[in-house]
């Protein structure tokens, strides 16, 4: 403790001597030098007052002086991920899906076609746009639903989930997912740079449910050919 209290005086010496000199350095000196002094000082107060003042409370160091972040580390981003589908007769393979797209992201948000589109596109379905939406809600991985979703990733549609969803990539089975007129629903986000795939539960479909109840083996959703 003599040993600091000896480079105080020193140093609050130098500054003094350095009053003489010349104003550019000298005064950053003695400004540098009191800080260091006043630093020590502290320090040296503090130590005396934890050995020979036990029984008095003092504040700490780290209490007077909270740690200050040079490089504070950066929030990370939350990564929002959109996966649609028909979800008509919800089974485990659609939860298996969720389940696989939520793992993807942060945020979940999903899609439920409208009826006007799956029967534009595949045929009628065999629950309501209610209903499904209902059944997609209450599934864990879910954190947010859009209803009346369109059947393919259009470009619009898919803009309106990057600026107003805030979605950063969009989600599909392995299966393709042919258009009437032979194209890709989801191109427009291959060619984006933000598809992700995840793999199909085998063995199980919305269609072959419909086939079995209806015991016929050629159903498209009640439609039997």
């Amino acid at each position: 403790m003599s040993i600091l209290l000896i480079i105080l005086g020193q140093g609050f010496g130098s500054s003094e001597k350095m009053v003489g000199g010349s104003s550019g350095q000298g005064d950053q000196g003695q400004v540098l030098q009191r800080l260091m002094g006043g630093l020590l000082l502290t320090v040296a107060i503090f130590g005396l007052s934890s050995h020979y003042l036990s029984f008095i409370s003092f504040p700490t160091i780290t209490s007077l002086f909270p740690a200050i972040t040079l490089f504070p580390k950066k929030k990370k981003k939350t990564v929002r991920v959109y996966m649609d589908g028909c979800f008509d007769l919800m089974h485990y393979g659609h939860a298996n899906a969720l389940r696989q797209a939520r793992a993807l992201g942060d945020e979940l948000v999903v899609g439920v076609v409208s009826d006007e589109e799956i029967i534009a596109n595949k045929g009628p379905p065999v629950m309501s746009m209610d209903e499904r939406m209902v059944m997609v809600s209450s599934v864990k991985w879910v954190d947010k639903v859009i209803a009346d979703a369109p059947y393919a990733i259009t470009e619009e549609f898919m803009n309106k989930l990057f600026t107003e969803y805030n979605i950063d990539y969009i989600i599909h089975g392995d299966d393709p997912c042919i258009l009437p007129d032979g194209s890709d629903a989801y191109a427009h986000a291959k060619k984006a740079g933000r598809y992700k795939q995840i793999k199909r539960t085998e063995g199980v479909s919305s269609t072959d449910i419909v086939g079995a109840k209806a015991g016929c083996t050629d159903c498209l959703y009640g439609w039997c050919f």
